[in-house]
């Protein structure tokens, strides 16, 4: 068997020249119609195309810096978009009355209070009631202060001038009849009236009934007497008796 092994090793070099000159022998006849040569650029291309494919990490470097150029853009954006801001005149903040900051105030406190006993929590509240009553009173007393102050600072006012003239106005004085005396210190009087019409020319004759105040009880039914308009003296009287002109008969 290594006989034959041998033999077979020393024949594959006499094979191989002769299966090289049968293959030169038939190239020339295949190159003829077939014409290779013309196509091995094409055979080419796949190698020019995998030549850049190992290339490929230095192309993506530009592709890495992109997003840092974009983070960059982007955190400009911001920077500009904060200036704006500044340059743009701030908005009216919205305006609160006290009540309702004390109550935003209470809902954002956050601090946990100990549990106290109903006793606790008034003893509190009469302590805080005390407290600002204290304020209170101390507030009232330096206005009154301060009050005073500005008064006695302040020029003497000249004194208003009357709206009507001082003096006391006409009291109109009636004569007429004593109908009743029977009332304590009071006579019904009555006062009659003759006028000329304004349009007929005629002489048109009325009463009427007043209570006057006859403080001696001089006048009685039947006297003429003169009374005079004076201040109220009861829910009726309004007239006070001057004297007696004429007594009845």
């Amino acid at each position: 068997m290594a006989d034959e092994d041998q033999n077979e090793k020393t024949e594959t070099p006499d094979d191989a020249a002769e299966q090289a000159a049968a293959a030169t022998d038939a190239a020339p006849e295949e190159q003829a119609p077939e014409q290779p040569a013309a196509e091995e650029p094409a055979a080419e291309e796949p190698a020019a195309e995998t030549e850049p494919q190992v290339e490929e990490p230095a192309a993506e470097e530009p592709a890495a810096e992109e997003p840092a150029a974009e983070e960059a853009a982007a955190e400009e954006e911001p920077a500009g978009e904060a200036a704006a801001e500044a340059e743009a005149p701030a908005e009216p903040q919205e305006q609160l009355s006290p009540k309702e900051r004390r109550r935003r105030s209470r809902s954002r406190h956050s601090e946990a209070r100990p549990q106290r006993s109903p006793e606790e929590r008034h003893a509190e509240r009469l302590a805080e009631r005390r407290e600002k009553a204290a304020r209170r009173r101390a507030r009232r007393l330096s206005e009154r202060a301060k009050a005073k102050e500005r008064r006695a600072a302040a020029p003497a006012a000249e004194p208003l001038a009357p709206v009507h003239p001082a003096g006391e106005g006409t009291r109109r004085v009636r004569q007429g009849i004593v109908v009743s005396d029977k009332a304590e210190k009071t006579i019904t009087v009555r006062i009659d009236v003759a006028r000329r019409h304004r349009r007929y020319e005629k002489i048109v004759r009325s009463s009427s009934t007043v209570h006057a105040h006859d403080e001696n009880n001089e006048a009685h039914e039947g006297d003429v007497v003169r009374v005079i308009e004076s201040r109220p003296l009861s829910r009726t009287k309004r007239w006070a008796l001057v004297d007696v002109v004429e007594r009845a008969r």
